[in-house]
């Protein structure tokens, strides 16, 4: 769940403001772009005095994660609503299910598709740039997703990487027999040859940017970055959506269902191994806290969030219905809760219950002090994991 900038902007300053007048500060020039500026880098640190709380904090933060990554595993594939695996619906469409043909199935894989490359160009890069552009420097920091782990360049990649996958039908960068790329190249290879070289240019400009982002926001390579996601969402929008949907059904069966099986289940698979693997590491932490037990959990947070971004390109169903999009990864975070909840170790902030709604301020509350960025932050310091 993204927030709009300047809601998030004010959580995020509010760790860093808050913290300036209690803990000393760092300063950071950032060397690149139109202008330099000082960035004040919250230096809260874990100390024997708050060890405890901080590492009981991430334990909580990582159980949440374990339990709506199973969530969501368990949904696509036991029982979603009482109705059956979703992987099972999305692959039957019918007269009065949420999908009534495979070319309503298509037609949401490529509007997911255009969605992440859409929120890759121009929010998660294009927020940050926009701010730094209008002189809102320190602003166009606090926007950059994943910037307390230096990560956001990886981040992004592997959201275009979850676009390939889905119009390959593989996980692997080979192209599947029953695929959207395969139909293409078999029916309309210009499409085809585009389709694929602008997947390919919006990967490679984004891993082309200059590194960390955000220490680098003014620079060049951004626009690039930029350019290549709109394009992609253009064509995926403009050209290619319209042509799938058009395809015959009983073409369109095949490609429907070697997704689900073979991206889709298997990302969410890999998520659901991936966090327990993140859940041992903290709670090894929390056990034995030590600058090497911090580099360990930092390791398995950084290989449990890459199923996560790469299952950006196929945010329908059950993560979107249940709220799991925004449990695991609502950015930016409340800081000043997060920092209270470090200091007062109430964990039960953490919690929410019933439906989900996304207008109800009380689950966005809790859905702002835990998540992937969480424990992001109570991981890593600067770009590295944190020492103690």
């Amino acid at each position: 769940m993204k927030k709009t900038l300047i809601q998030g902007i004010m959580m995020a300053a509010g760790i860093f403001f808050a913290s300036c007048s209690e803990d000393s500060v760092a300063t950071n020039t950032i060397p690149e772009g139109t202008a330099d500026t000082e960035i004040n880098e919250d230096k809260t640190q874990v100390t024997a005095a708050n060890v405890t709380n901080w590492t009981q904090y991430a334990v909580h933060v990582a159980n949440l994660l374990t339990k709506d990554a199973s969530t969501l595993s368990r949904a696509w594939l036991d029982d979603y609503k009482g109705r059956g695996a979703y992987a099972e619906q999305f692959k039957l469409p019918s007269t009065g299910s949420e999908y009534t043909s495979y070319a309503g199935c298509v037609q949401q894989i490529l509007e997911g598709c255009a969605d992440i490359s859409n929120e890759v160009g121009t929010a998660k890069i294009g927020e940050p740039r926009d701010l730094w552009e209008s002189g809102r420097y320190t602003e166009a920091v606090y926007a950059v997703e994943s910037w307390y782990s230096y990560h956001s360049i990886d981040d992004y990649s592997n959201n275009i990487l979850s676009v390939r996958n889905a119009l390959n039908g593989t996980r692997d960068g080979s192209e599947a027999d029953a695929s959207i790329a395969s139909y293409l190249k078999a029916n309309n290879n210009e499409l085809y040859q585009q389709t694929k070289s602008e997947v390919t240019a919006a990967y490679n400009a984004i891993k082309g940017m200059a590194a960390p982002f955000r220490s680098h926001i003014g620079n060049n390579s951004v626009l690039a970055a930029q350019k290549a996601c709109a394009d992609l969402e253009a064509t995926i929008t403009g050209r290619l959506k319209p042509f799938m949907v058009a395809a015959g059904e009983t073409e369109l069966k095949p490609i429907i269902e070697n997704y689900v099986d073979r991206v889709v289940v298997p990302t969410y698979q890999q998520l659901e191994k991936q966090s327990r693997a993140l859940n041992s590491a903290v709670r090894n932490l929390a056990n034995n806290p030590s600058s090497q037990t911090f580099e360990l959990a930092a390791q398995a947070w950084m290989e449990a969030r890459e199923p996560w971004e790469m299952s950006e390109a196929f945010l329908f169903g059950p993560v979107a219905d249940l709220g799991l999009d925004p449990n695991m990864d609502s950015w930016p975070l409340d800081a000043a809760a997060l920092r209270n909840i470090l200091q007062n170790g109430n964990f039960e902030a953490l919690e929410w219950e019933g439906e989900f709604d996304e207008e109800d301020e009380t689950i966005g509350a809790a859905q702002n002090v835990r998540g992937f960025h969480t424990l992001e932050f109570l991981l890593f310091y600067m770009g590295e994991p944190r020492t103690f």
